[in-house]
């Protein structure tokens, strides 16, 4: 049941209005339990924080003294010469063993080709050296085994000359004389009978014929014994004979020594020339030496990367004449970076390499993540060009700073290509 009251303006005033109860005030200030919360709620979250940053910091190192350094190659000139033909520009990426740049050859190749010649005329020579040592070697055998051979012919016809000397002056001479006496015994007892027989023959005691035949046998024994004395003289001639060829034959032998006196002096040229040989030989090595020297200074006129890199700095024109040493342009290569933090020395205490690190760089405003490689052995004040004299009175102590190499993880070259000399903020993970 429902019952409908229509109330006109007319009536509004008369309708009675509920009175509402009074709003107490809320506190103010702490005593405000909302505020109490928020800053409850505001210390635990800012002790929460403190204390996160206090562990996430405490482990962490970092210093914004950093750089990417790499391996910068220069390159230089190793002859001297015009440049013909420079084949890179400044920023130029270039491959290992690309020509960079070419020096005119021409002067280089004719030193080859003189060099070539000298070597040709070198093994020549020693070519005809090497020769001669066999055939001199080959004379010189010949010559001792024939004056070795001649000396022993000379001895052996000094010692025949020299028994039948000696026969001749013992036993012909004794037997020549032996013949005499005999013959002059002879002669004189056939004398003695033809002077007996003749006063007899006279006073006819004996025949005539008797008398004849002792005459005859006094002739024939005269005869002989001058017979014999003619043998004594040809004895002492031939005496004096083979004492001529006893000194003949001692003169061959001498000679014969001599000759093997002279074929033996033979084997120092045989020395000689061995020596000789060995000294063609070593001018063939030198020669061989200077035409390698020349062709390595021909290459050198092909200058060449070294390593993949990018080709900057160039210092060289087509034309340009270069001296020994002098630089032409630098390789950098871009694949083979790292970091070279410079951190307070009261951050090493807990620093060690292999240590994870992150590098964050301004280029790109990225972080990369790495690790610590090596730790350089003194400060960087120490290894400058002009290290600090502390003995001078005006000692100042200042926090140095030390070298920490950083290596990075690879990093695709589409996503970032770090160059040496970047500025990069560098934070080690010291746990």
């Amino acid at each position: 049941m429902s019952v409908e009251i229509e109330v006109g303006l007319e009536n509004a005033t008369r309708i009675p209005i509920p009175l509402e109860e009074p709003v107490k005030p809320a506190p103010k200030g702490l005593a405000n339990p909302r505020v109490q919360k928020l800053l409850i709620t505001g210390g635990i979250v800012a002790l929460t924080v403190i204390v996160g940053l206090f562990l996430y910091y405490r482990q962490r190192e970092s210093t914004d003294d950093a750089q990417v350094d790499g391996h910068i190659t220069p390159i230089a000139a190793k002859i001297g010469g015009r440049v013909q033909q420079v084949f890179v520009n400044d920023n130029e990426a270039v491959k290992a063993g690309q020509v960079l740049l070419k020096i005119d050859p021409r002067d280089y190749q004719a030193a080859v080709d003189q060099a070539q010649a000298a070597l040709d005329v070198a093994q020549s020579d020693a070519q005809s050296a090497g020769a001669d040592v066999p055939r001199t070697q080959t004379n010189v055998a010949s010559g001792n085994s024939s004056a070795d051979a001649g000396l022993l012919a000379a001895q052996a016809d000094l010692e025949r000359a020299q028994t039948m000397y000696e026969q001749a002056r013992t036993a012909d001479l004794a037997y020549a004389q032996a013949n005499i006496d005999k013959s002059r015994a002879n002669a004189e007892f056939a004398k003695a009978d033809l002077a007996r027989y003749k006063p007899l023959l006279e006073k006819g005691e004996i025949s005539q014929q008797l008398y004849d035949s002792a005459r005859a046998n006094a002739d024939a024994t005269s005869s002989a014994l001058r017979a014999d004395q003619e043998k004594l003289t040809q004895a002492n001639r031939n005496l004096e004979m083979m004492q001529s060829q006893v000194a003949m034959a001692k003169a061959r032998v001498d000679q014969a020594r001599a000759g093997v006196t002279t074929a033996q002096a033979g084997s120092h040229e045989v020395i000689m020339r061995s020596a000789d040989a060995r000294s063609k030989l070593a001018k063939v090595e030198q020669a061989q030496a200077a035409l390698e020297a020349a062709k390595l200074n021909l290459s050198y006129t092909e200058v060449v990367a070294p390593i993949d890199g990018i080709a900057t700095h160039k210092q060289v024109e087509n034309g340009q004449i270069v001296q020994i040493g002098q630089g032409l342009l630098v390789v950098v290569p871009l694949q083979d970076v790292w970091v070279t933090a410079n951190f307070k020395e009261t951050q090493l205490r807990d620093m060690r390499p292999g240590q994870k690190a992150e590098v964050q760089v301004d280029t790109y405003g990225k972080t990369f993540s790495g690790h610590v490689d090596s730790i350089a052995g003194a400060t960087g004040s120490v290894l400058s060009l002009l290290p600090p004299e502390n003995a001078t009175g005006n000692y100042v102590k200042v926090v140095q700073r030390i070298p920490v190499k950083i290596v990075l993880d690879p990093i695709p070259p589409e996503k970032a290509v770090l160059r040496p000399g970047m500025n990069v903020d560098a934070t080690v993970i010291t746990e």
